[in-house]
């Protein structure tokens, strides 16, 4: 019986969607949760009998998806950040010491393995997902406890074996402790604001399974359009976001994470407020306001929904 504490995850990427390359060199992912497996349809026969018993039951094409659960560091996950923003980071993008990240369409697919080392070779403990890519990303900022978020993937193809692929070499996890949120600082239209509780973002890329006659396997998936939401929860100061809400006035959200060392600035150049018009009363204590939010893409300096500038302090 395997213990979640000695669980492994590690990512290749792939030159061909769905190889994994030769002699890979994976990268060790730091990871609070992991739900990546795979699904299948099962369509049962409709046939009528006598006796009232099915007699068949067929597989269908397979779905590979899940989660993996993380608290952000510094330098941990840039090469997911690029895959599911679909950008590149741009060195010395933002200045000299500052490398950018902005959203694109360059779509980048890995090779993903589980490992779980407390089974032996022969229960063949090595998980291997080929053609995976990053659907979403989801972000929660708080001011108590580590800054907190997690990929939604969906993949091609799965297969369980006693060894990793021939060849591979094993990385290490970066060394660099989370962030908190009490370290950093929030900006709406450029000014810091103070009364924020809690940011959560959601970016969607609109992965779907390409599914074609006479495979089990998808095909490329198709992709949509790069989707950036999520909300604000601050308490009730007076009526300047709600008046936002009611005037369809539109602003700009900034954040920094920051572990004294280094730091990732968040920029969302536009965001249209989609609600936040109702402070509402619970109990005694104090009043907070939710403010959600969708964000638009900047034509004329950004070019993007967002950017992340990545630097030491």
């Amino acid at each position: 019986m395997s213990d979640a504490s000695r669980h492994a995850l590690y990512s290749v990427e792939e030159t061909t969607y769905g190889v994994t390359p030769a002699t890979p060199s994976f990268k060790k992912l730091r990871h609070t949760a992991v739900s990546l497996g795979m699904s299948k349809d099962i369509t049962v026969s409709e046939e009528l009998r006598e006796d009232r018993q099915i007699k068949c039951a067929k597989h269908g094409v397979k779905a590979v998806a899940g989660d993996i659960g993380f608290e952000i560091s510094y330098g941990s996950y840039d090469e997911e950040l690029e895959a599911v923003l679909l950008g590149t980071w741009d060195v010395d993008g933002g200045g000299a010491g500052i490398d950018r990240l902005k959203g694109g369409v360059t779509r980048r697919s890995f090779t993903l393995m589980r490992h779980f080392s407390d089974q032996l070779a022969a229960d063949k403990p090595y998980y291997i997902y080929t053609g995976v890519e990053y659907n979403t990303l989801n972000l929660t900022v708080a001011p108590v406890g580590t800054l907190t978020g997690s990929f939604g993937t969906i993949g091609r193809d799965m297969s369980v074996n006693e060894t990793a692929p021939a060849g591979s070499v094993l990385g290490a996890t970066s060394a660099n402790c989370p962030f908190n949120g009490f370290t950093g600082s929030v900006k709406v239209d450029g000014s810091i604001i103070s009364i924020i509780t809690e940011l959560t973002l959601t970016l969607e890329n609109g992965l779907e399974a390409r599914n074609v006659v006479g495979s089990d396997l998808t095909e490329y998936p198709t992709i949509g359009r790069s989707t950036l939401t999520g909300s604000a929860t601050m308490y009730f100061e007076n009526a300047q976001q709600v008046e936002k809400f009611i005037n369809e006035t539109e602003s700009s959200l900034e954040f920094e994470l920051n572990d004294g060392t280094n730091k990732y600035e968040f920029l969302i150049p536009r965001i249209t407020y989609t609600g936040g018009a109702n402070p509402d009363v619970s109990g005694a204590g104090a009043i907070t306001l939710a403010v959600p939010f969708q964000a638009l893409v900047d034509d004329t300096t950004v070019l993007s929904n967002i950017q992340i500038d990545r630097s030491a302090v």
